[in-house]
């Protein structure tokens, strides 16, 4: 079995932008998730009103699992390794960045972190619709910064007309034409976007309690407003499965080739290809694809089944898409398609 990884997700955007409004609505909505925080701007996030100790180059752990930190971004690989230590219960660790830190520096500590228990969860950028055409003419970098980005949350749309609302989405598919683009206010995304939920999780006897089991009968706390009620989540699940094999190639296209709107993709996948006999665990955060090979357990159904998670998503288009790359009736596989599959492959 591939050993579980954890994903870190690093939210970015200009200041004043939404990303701690963001953040603390993903702690208040997580549902079962332990999340692990770095951030740069320490005070500003509002975990209930808790008193949290520490300073610059400090970490604790809450009574509620959750661990924050506040961190220049040179200590980022140093954090990675506090937070997703041997004994971690850790599942996804979220990084916010300062209003004025670099993306693409903080994506490639991460990339090269040396710590084999966690992976690049993606680069999620804030734009503040009010602010963000007069923000971009002022520092031309906030679009490069949009470029990178493999989630964009339009954020504030209440604030703006339609018009206003238009030209700024389409200043940001200039810089980005491949990534979705969600439209929210008060940062409220669907926490699925960035991580797996864990549904029916139950602490055991002394086990620390997450964020959102403690807050359960508590008042809302951000900013005012109920966000249960309130959740702007236009995201969608598409299910493929397919008792047939899949073609490695076809595949790989469509991966390096996805569907607009998908985000994230993730589940398991049949090759049947000569000389290959394993069953391959598939994730993907935007344009970053990784596979893990693994066993079939004793009996169990060798099929493909997959998820596949996004903004705006047209589900027709994408099962019709993923149906191409079913390997038909009498139809033989290369041996040397599974070259493609190799490249994205780590080893567990």
């Amino acid at each position: 079995m591939a050993k579980k990884r954890i994903p870190v997700v690093i939210v970015a955007g200009f200041l004043g932008s939404g990303k701690t409004t963001l953040l603390n609505h993903v702690l208040r909505n997580n549902r079962g998730v332990r999340v692990g925080v770095v951030v740069n701007d320490f005070g500003a996030v509002n975990i209930d009103s808790m008193m949290v100790a520490g300073q610059v180059d400090s970490m604790v752990s809450l009574s509620n699992g959750c661990m924050c930190c506040a961190v220049d971004v040179s200590d980022m690989d140093e954090m990675l390794d506090r937070l997703a230590g041997p004994l971690s219960q850790i599942d996804v660790i979220i990084v916010e960045a300062s209003g004025l830190a670099e993306p693409r520096n903080m994506i490639r500590l991460v990339l090269g972190s040396k710590n084999p228990r966690v992976v690049f969860g993606g680069l999620v950028v804030m734009v503040d619709g009010e602010q963000f055409e007069q923000m971009s003419a002022q520092h031309p970098e906030l679009g490069k910064h949009v470029a990178l980005a493999d989630l964009v949350v339009l954020n504030k749309t209440d604030r703006i007309d339609e018009g206003l609302r238009a030209a700024v989405l389409a200043m940001v598919r200039d810089y980005n034409d491949r990534a979705p683009v969600l439209a929210t206010t008060h940062g409220r995304i669907e926490p699925a976007l960035l991580f797996d939920r864990e549904p029916g999780r139950e602490p055991s006897a002394g086990e620390q309690l997450t964020l959102d089991q403690l807050l359960l009968d508590q008042p809302d706390i951000l900013d005012g407003h109920d966000c249960h009620d309130h959740l702007h989540s236009s995201y969608e699940a598409v299910d493929f499965e397919s008792a047939e094999p899949i073609d490695p190639r076809r595949l790989v296209e469509f991966l390096e080739r996805r569907p607009v709107g998908i985000y994230r993709i993730k589940g398991f996948v049949h090759f049947a290809v000569p000389g290959q006999s394993r069953k391959f665990e598939v994730q993907t955060v935007g344009p970053h694809i990784r596979f893990a090979s693994t066993r079939w357990e004793p009996g169990e159904d060798r099929s493909t089944r997959l998820v596949l998670i996004g903004v705006d998503v047209d589900a027709e288009h994408v099962r019709t898409q993923l149906s191409r790359c079913v390997v038909s009736s009498g139809e033989e596989s290369d041996p040397g398609a599974m070259l493609g599959i190799h490249r994205y492959t780590v080893t567990a």
